[in-house]
């Protein structure tokens, strides 16, 4: 074929496709789908860089948050409120640039927490079950002291004369809340009982007493979670709950250590207290309402005077942030997400996604898009499937309901090859695995909040996946976020965006 004839061909085709596309826009002008489609690409080019430094930058992981639970979420939300769910838009899905992470270890194919979130922290990648160490040290030993500690964004944000704080609904002392302050060889070490003599000789020194040691700028200005019995000693009880003991062995109460170290610093226990604190006085809160970790959202919701929400900790964590001229960086952490997934539990799993979405939604009506960085992401994913064809508006916690033969909603479960029926959501691995014949479930019992979603695999607790997860960004340099990258981008991102590298760099 000659050139000419090509490029005539082409002209004739290219007509031809504009010609039925005018013919199908006009066909097609009055189904809902095709006026949504035209108006998210209208949606699509209106949005424009935003190249303002970022004053503030406020970092939200969903730990275990994969893709898999975004859109079981996503359906789970929109369902409680008397919708289908499919179409549901959660906050940050509205945001206008989206990536996904690579989320492996230095040295794993699938990453635990503590590895993930120190890439987040420190924008390089480490090793499974470290805080913000270099992937060069060893694991679970201390060598020399601070030999290996990388610095935290929390660290340069602090030495830059920004405000920090951390909320979670974890352990303060927890994997991924432990990187904003901490450097440990192993996760594990959150009070000094937890640590081999070796490494107290070594030097090293456990996460709950490194959080009151924290002395960059002026310290951490908010810090709000669980892990109380972390910084009490064994010989004090719990101040909340009866019976309960701290866990420390040194004799240490980091909690008075913690207010002495500040003036205009308060303490608090409970969502009453904090309640009812004066924030005007207040420049250093610490508030850590149970021993271990927080209660699951649908646990919490039945004691609400005894724990704040994920929302209600970050809009208190936003209002004191916010009064430092010079800006702030918050991490946000939905912790129990995680430990939901690892019961094999998904009812639980999508109520603490529901709390860290409006978590989200907080801190939107509290700051502004034009100076202010708002990233949404995973430290890594669960082994979580949704399967089995079930037709639109199916209750996502319920049996896998496929649509009838002439494609209107379906009433009958599809069954097995064992003749029953099963859900749509399930476990790879995990404590509802099943030995020798299924229990029959019906779609009552698949809904309750404590049934576990069946597995494949017996394990004693589920495990993470390796999948990529997602990355959502609104605000200044949010554009930065795209296509495929490396979960130590993130920490490069922020840096770029608020220009912490550059003001240091000219000091």
């Amino acid at each position: 074929m000659n050139k000419s004839f090509r490029y005539t061909a082409f002209a004739l085709a290219t007509l031809l496709s504009a010609t039925a596309q005018a013919q199908s826009d006009k066909s097609d002008g009055t189904d809902p789908w095709w006026s949504s489609g035209k108006a998210t690409i209208q949606e699509r080019l209106a949005v424009t860089k935003n190249e303002n430094r970022a004053k503030n930058v406020i970092l939200f992981i969903g730990d275990g948050m994969g893709i898999s639970t975004l859109t079981a979420m996503r359906i789970f939300d929109g369902q409680t409120r008397g919708e289908s769910g499919e179409e549901n838009v959660m906050p940050y899905e509205h945001f206008p640039n989206v990536a996904l992470v690579k989320t492996y270890n230095d040295n794993a194919q699938v990453a635990d927490s503590a590895g993930t979130a120190s890439a987040i922290m420190t924008g390089v990648k480490t090793r499974l079950g470290v805080v913000n160490m270099a992937s060069t040290h060893p694991v679970g030993q201390c060598i020399d002291g601070k030999t290996g500690h990388r610095a935290s964004f929390a660290q340069r944000a602090e030495q830059a004369g920004k405000a920090t704080g951390v909320v979670s609904t974890a352990r303060l002392t927890h994997a991924t809340p432990s990187t904003v302050y901490a450097n440990s060889p192993s996760r594990n070490w959150e009070n000094d009982s937890d640590m081999p003599k070796e490494a107290l000789e070594a030097g090293c020194s456990d996460i709950a007493a490194q959080f009151v040691a924290f002395d960059d700028g002026d310290g951490i200005e908010v810090a709000l979670g669980g892990g109380r019995a972390n910084f009490l000693p064994n010989t004090t009880p719990d101040p909340e709950k009866s019976g309960a003991m701290g866990w420390r062995s040194d004799g240490r109460d980091l909690t008075k250590e913690w207010q002495e170290k500040f003036d205009r610093a308060a303490y608090v226990t409970s969502a009453d207290e904090l309640n009812a604190l004066d924030l005007s006085k207040v420049d250093h809160l610490l508030g850590l309402f149970e021993p271990s970790h927080m209660k699951f959202e649908s646990d919490r919701q039945k004691d609400e005077a005894g724990e704040p929400s994920l929302a209600d900790m970050t809009s208190t964590a936003i209002d004191i942030l916010s009064r430092d001229e010079d800006g702030f960086f918050l991490m946000v952490e939905g912790g129990r997400i995680d430990h939901a997934h690892h019961d094999g539990n998904a009812k639980r799993a999508l109520q603490d996604g529901q709390a860290f979405a409006q978590a989200v939604q907080m801190a939107l009506s509290k700051v502004d898009l034009d100076d202010t960085l708002i990233l949404v992401t995973a430290d890594h994913s669960h082994v979580f499937t949704i399967a089995g064809y079930p037709t639109r508006g199916n209750p996502i916690l319920g049996l896998s309901t496929p649509p009838a033969k002439d494609g209107s909603p379906g009433t009958e479960p599809a069954l097995a090859e064992d003749g029953k029926p099963y859900t749509t959501l399930g476990y790879w691995t995990g404590p509802g695995a099943v030995t020798g014949e299924r229990p029959l479930v019906t779609s009552e019992e698949a809904q309750d909040l404590d049934y576990h979603q069946q597995a494949i695999i017996p394990t004693r607790s589920e495990n993470h996946g390796g999948e990529d997860v997602a990355l959502f960004a609104a605000g200044p340099w949010s554009h930065l976020v795209g296509g495929v990258i490396e979960q130590n981008v993130i920490y490069h991102i922020m840096d770029y965006a608020m220009g912490l590298s550059e003001e240091q760099s000219s000091d």
